[in-house]
C-alpha cells in the first residue's frame, strides 16, 4: 500500500496524488498547472492505461483539468466525484478542451507566417473531454461507496466550491486497513450560497492543502455588500465601468448573489437600474448547475430565499453574453455597468478583451475577487504593473485596481488549523501540499512545533509506505525547466496508445482461445500496415 505525491507539492496548482492498494492504481485529482511553477513534477508511476480509478475532490481546473489528457493516453477507468462536481466537470472540461484547441489553432496560424512549419497539437481535444465525462460516477455526500475489494470512499462537504469535498479512503491490503483523508481545498467560512466546511474525525494519514497557511483573514465579518456598493457608486458616478475578472464557477455566482441584493435594496444611488453583464458561456452554464444543485449544496441563508420564491443569483438588469458578437457589443454600451468575465486570473478568455477596453480609462475600476497565482497577468496587475501587453498592444494601466478584501474561497491559517484539529486523535502523519514553497514550509513547522502534529511537506516524487508508516523515497526539489506550454507530443501520445494496448491484452487473459487468436490477428494486421522495416 503506497502513497506517492505527484503534483501541487510546494506549489499551488496541478494537484495529483497516486495511491496503490494491492493491484489497484488510483489517482486523487489530476489537475492542470496554472501560472508560473517553481518545481518539476514527476511522471505518474504507471501508464495512464493502468490507472483503475480517479477520486476527484472538486471541479476546479487545477484539480481536474488534465483528466482528458489521462483519457487521451489510455485511461478507461471510473472517476468518482460528487453529483455537483460531475455536473460542473461536464461543462468545465469541455470548455478547457475548447481553449486548448483554439490555442493550438492560433499557434499554427502564427507558425505559417514564419519559418516554423512544426504542427502543434492541442494538449487534448473535445473528443478526449467527452470521453472523460462519460467516465464520471456521481456520488452523494456522506455515503460510503465500495469502489472495489479493499477500497471504500466517502465524500464530505468541504465548503470551497459547489460540490467540493474532502475524500475519506479506507484502503485494505493483506488484511490491514488504513484510512487516508485527502482534504481537497478547504473552504472559507460564511461564503455566500454554499455551506461551511465539515470536520472529519478519524484518519491514519491526512493529505492537507495549505494555500493560505501563512495568512489570516480579518476577524471581522467582511461587509462585502457595503464595500462593493462603495466601489460601484464611485465608479458609476465617474462614468466608468467595473470590470471583474472572475472564475466562471463559484466566484461569479457569489458576485451575482451580492449584486442581486444591492439591486434589490437599491443601494447605488442614481444608478439603481445599472446593468450587469456575465460574459462567459461557461459561467452562464455553471449558474444553471448551481440552481440545479441548490437543495443539496446551498446554505441555509440561500435556501431561505429559495423558499420565498427568490432566485439568489438572478435579477432584473442581468445580461448573459453567450456569442462572441454579444461579448463585443458590451464595450460599445456607453452607460456605466458591471462586466463579469473569465478567466479569473486574466490568463485567457474574454476578460482580456475587456481589460484592453477598460484598463487605460482612469474612470474605470478593475476589481479582483479571487486568488492570483504567481506569474499570471492578474498577479502582475494586482502587484502594480504600469503597463501590460494584450493582443500585441501595450496598454497603459490608468484604471483603479482594487481587491474585494476578504473575498476568498480558501480557509486561512486559522481555518486550516480548525479543520485539522477536528480529528479526535492526531493522525499518524499529515502531508502538507498545495501551497507555495515558503507557505508549505511555514505551515508544516506550525503544525509540528505549535500543535505537536507529525507533519511533512513532500516534494514531487516522494513515496510513502502506508502500512509500515515509513518513507520509500524522499524526493528532492527539481527546479523547473522551460516547458513547451500548451503543446502535446504526438509521438508520446502514440506510445501511450501502445501502453493502452498492452493493458487491454492483459485484461483479456483467460478469454476463449478463438477470441484471443482473432485479437492477435487484428494486432498483427495493424502492425503489417504501419511497420516501416518490413
Amino acid at each position: 500500500m503506497e502513497l506517492m505525491f505527484v503534483g501541487a507539492d510546494h506549489e499551488v496548482t496541478g494537484s495529483c496524488h497516486y495511491l496503490r492498494v494491492g493491484e489497484k492504481n488510483i489517482l486523487v485529482d489530476y489537475g492542470m498547472e496554472q501560472g508560473a511553477n517553481v518545481f518539476e513534477n514527476c511522471e505518474l508511476p504507471v501508464e495512464a492505461a493502468l490507472i483503475d480509478y480517479v477520486f476527484l475532490t472538486h471541479a476546479h481546473i487545477d484539480h481536474s483539468g488534465m483528466l482528458p489528457l489521462l483519457y487521451a493516453r489510455g485511461f478507461r477507468g471510473s472517476i468518482y466525484a460528487t453529483v455537483a462536481t460531475c455536473d460542473l466537470c461536464s461543462i468545465m472540461l469541455r470548455d478547457c478542451a475548447h481553449i486548448q484547441m483554439q490555442e493550438a489553432e492560433w499557434k499554427n496560424r502564427k507558425a505559417k507566417r514564419s519559418a516554423d512549419n512544426a504542427e502543434i497539437e492541442p494538449v487534448y481535444t473535445m473528443e478526449d473531454a467527452d470521453g472523460t465525462i462519460k467516465r464520471l460516477v456521481p456520488c452523494d455526500y456522506e455515503s460510503i461507496v465500495t469502489v472495489c475489494d479493499g477500497v471504500k470512499i466517502r465524500f464530505t462537504d468541504i465548503g470551497h466550491l459547489l460540490g467540493s469535498s474532502s475524500i475519506e479512503v479506507w484502503a485494505t491490503e493483506d488484511g490491514v486497513t488504513k484510512k487516508i483523508v485527502f482534504s481537497g481545498d478547504i473552504g472559507n467560512t460564511d461564503q455566500p450560497l454554499i455551506k461551511n466546511p465539515k470536520i472529519t474525525e478519524e484518519a491514519d494519514y491526512v493529505v492537507m492543502e495549505s494555500t493560505y497557511g501563512d495568512r489570516l483573514h480579518s476577524t471581522e465579518k467582511p461587509d462585502y455588500i457595503g464595500e462593493l456598493t462603495r466601489i460601484l457608486q464611485t465608479t458609476f458616478d465617474g462614468g466608468g465601468n467595473v470590470v471583474i475578472p472572475s472564475f466562471a464557477v463559484g466566484r461569479t455566482q457569489e458576485m451575482l448573489y451580492f449584486l442581486r441584493q444591492i439591486k434589490a435594496d437599491r443601494l447605488v444611488k442614481g444608478h439603481e437600474d445599472f446593468l450587469v453583464y456575465v460574459d462567459s458561456p461557461l459561467a452562464v452554464e455553471a449558474t444553471g448547475i448551481f440552481q440545479k444543485n441548490e437543495h443539496e449544496c446551498f446554505d441555509e441563508a440561500s435556501m431561505e430565499l429559495v423558499r420565498h420564491g427568490i432566485n439568489p443569483i438572478m435579477f432584473p438588469g442581468l445580461r448573459l453574453a453567450i456569442t462572441s458578437d454579444e461579448s463585443k457589443a458590451i464595450n460599445f454600451e456607453n452607460s456605466p455597468k458591471v462586466i463579469i468575465s473569465a478567466s479569473g486570473m486574466c490568463e485567457a478568455g474574454r476578460i482580456r478583451h475587456h481589460l484592453k477596453h477598460n484598463l487605460w480609462r482612469p474612470e474605470c475600476t478593475i476589481l479582483f475577487v479571487g486568488y492570483q497565482a504567481v506569474g499570471t497577468l492578474g498577479r502582475h496587475i494586482v502587484e502594480g504593473a504600469k503597463e501590460v501587453k494584450l493582443f500585441g498592444e501595450h496598454i497603459e494601466i490608468r484604471a483603479r485596481i482594487m481587491k474585494l478584501i476578504g473575498m476568498s474561497g480558501h480557509a486561512d491559517k486559522n481555518g486550516l488549523l480548525s479543520w485539522i484539529k477536528g480529528f479526535r486523535e492526531k493522525p499518524r502523519k499529515v502531508f502538507v501540499v498545495h501551497g507555495e514553497d515558503s507557505v508549505c514550509k511555514l505551515f508544516t513547522e506550525c503544525l509540528k512545533v505549535e500543535h505537536g502534529i507529525e507533519a511533512y511537506a513532500p516534494y514531487s516524487g516522494t513515496r510513502f509506505d502506508l502500512i509500515k508508516g515509513t518513507f520509500i523515497y524522499e524526493a528532492e526539489p527539481v527546479a523547473v525547466k522551460k516547458k513547451a506550454h500548451g503543446i502535446s507530443d504526438v509521438f508520446a501520445r502514440l506510445l501511450a496508445s501502445g501502453q493502452r494496448l498492452i493493458a487491454v491484452i492483459h485484461r483479456n487473459e483467460g478469454c476463449a482461445n478463438k477470441d484471443l487468436a482473432k485479437f492477435a490477428d487484428q494486432i498483427n494486421s495493424l502492425c503489417d500496415k504501419w511497420d516501416r522495416w518490413t
